[in-house]
This record gives structure tokens, C-alpha cells and sequence, in this order.
């Protein structure tokens, strides 16, 4: 995957309390060209991460640098006007999700083409994610945010949203942050990972962004899940805990086996 570029944007020391929970990180960057996955528990602090860098709440303390235009698909999209997708895409994005190879890798990928007639109030909760995963990725921006975009989609378009996301990225030299729970989609798409840990609800803490293997296995060590490689479709399966494979992987401080 490729060398990163110069950071576009960067942070550190930040604190946020909301209610009774509060978030601190450490100091990262996403560099030029660079997809980092997010990930961690419910309730760490990942959503209000990505408000802030959106600039749609502030932090108390620390910092953040960004003079970069951004396009950010919150985790929570809803609708309430009845245009038909074609005209909703139009008025979102101009002639952007037209262009031919967009068409190719983003909008018939994730079957937006065959929802261009239907009312945007009539979508499903996957069709809804689909053309806000478009609407996103058809802006012109430097960084792009998606919160959750796997939710609601089924395993094959989770796939092809997942390479849609990259294709998109490295076409244009963009970058992206992206927060999902699904580790298969985030192996797919991410060069690295932000990790947040502590208590859901309570107390939330973010570090890195690490190398992709470092921070999965952060992440896993945390949540006590082991995963191996399957020899068959390289897809990353979740072992059987106390199985050999389990056993021999915490053992070396595995958990992620990356052997393709």
C-alpha cells in the first residue's frame, strides 16, 4: 500500500466531556493518500472524535489542525424529503457521481444505479446508507469521513463498499477515516488504525494511528478475540476460544494472523 504523503491533518492532547463521559487522545495525523480505520467499543468516544474534526462540536482542551475541505457521512443518516435519488444526488452533488468512472466504482457497485426512480422517504435502511456512502465520496474534499458505513448493508455490498472507499481514495490521492465494527471490511480498505479503548459510556481513549497489524492487534488484545487468516478466501475468521489456533496465537501475542 502506498508510502504516506505530508499530513493533512493533525491533532493532540484533546479533551471532551459530554454528560458524564469524557475523551482524551494522544497526537496522531492522516497523511496524504492515507485510509485509517477506526476502531473500538461502543461508547468510547469514536462519533465525537469525528464531530470535532468536522467542526460540528468543539473540543475543551488540546488541538486539531485541519485546512483541508471535508465530506463527512455521519453514523446517523435520515431523510426527510420525497425526490426521486437521481434529483437528490443532483442537488447534492451537481454532475459529480455522473463522471464515468465514478459511475463504475462507486455508484454501480453499491447499487445506487438501480435506485435512481425511487423516493429518497421509500429507501431501506441500506439503500439509504448506499447513496449517503455516494453523496460522500462524490464530493470535492481533501478528507473523508465515514462513520459506520457498513451498517445496515449485507455482506456483499459491505465488500464492495469497503474497495469503493480505497479505489476512490487512491484515484484522486485522497484520504479517508473511516469508523467501522466490521474487522473484514476495515482489513480491506485501511493502511492504519486509530484505536480507542476504555469503558463504553464512561471514559474513552485515543491512540495511534498505528501500522495496520499493531493496531488490530491492540484492538483484539483489548476485546480478548483472536483471528487467523482463512487459507481459502483470505478472509479474517474469528477463532474459537481456548482452540489451538486461539491458544497458539495469544501465546505469541497474535491476534491478528495476517499470513495470506
Amino acid at each position: 500500500r502506498s508510502e504516506k504523503g505530508f499530513p493533512i491533518l493533525e491533532w493532540g492532547d484533546i479533551e471532551k466531556k459530554l454528560g458524564e463521559f469524557s475523551l482524551t487522545t494522544g497526537r496522531g495525523a492522516v497523511h496524504q493518500a492515507e485510509v485509517v480505520g477506526v476502531v473500538g467499543a461502543n461508547g468510547t468516544g469514536k462519533s465525537t472524535m469525528f464531530k470535532m474534526i468536522a467542526g460540528e462540536i468543539e473540543y475543551d482542551d488540546g488541538w486539531i489542525t485541519a485546512e483541508v475541505k471535508i465530506s463527512y457521512k455521519p453514523q446517523h443518516v435520515s431523510v426527510e424529503h420525497d425526490l426521486p435519488v437521481q434529483e437528490w444526488l443532483d442537488a447534492e452533488v451537481g454532475q459529480a457521481w455522473r463522471s464515468g468512472e465514478f459511475q463504475v466504482t462507486v455508484v454501480r457497485a453499491m447499487g445506487v444505479d438501480k435506485l435512481l426512480a425511487k423516493r429518497a422517504n421509500k429507501l431501506s435502511g441500506g439503500e439509504l446508507q448506499a447513496v449517503s456512502i455516494v453523496i460522500c465520496l462524490a464530493r470535492e474534499a481533501d478528507l473523508y469521513l465515514l462513520d459506520e458505513p457498513s451498517a445496515h448493508l449485507d455482506a456483499n455490498a459491505r465488500m464492495e463498499c469497503a474497495k469503493a472507499i480505497r479505489r476512490t481514495m487512491e484515484a484522486n490521492e485522497k484520504s479517508a477515516f473511516v469508523i467501522d465494527h466490521d474487522v473484514y471490511f476495515i482489513d480491506i480498505l485501511a493502511d492504519s488504525l486509530l484505536v480507542f479503548e476504555g469503558e463504553g459510556g464512561i471514559n474513552g481513549h485515543a491512540e495511534g494511528p498505528f501500522r495496520l497489524k499493531e493496531g488490530m492487534n491492540r484492538f483484539l488484545e483489548t476485546v480478548g478475540v483472536t483471528f487467523r487468516r482463512d487459507h481459502d478466501s483470505s478472509r479474517p475468521r474469528i477463532n474459537k476460544e481456548k482452540s489451538r489456533k486461539d491458544r497458539e496465537q495469544r501465546a505469541s501475542g497474535d491476534f491478528y494472523s495476517f499470513e495470506r
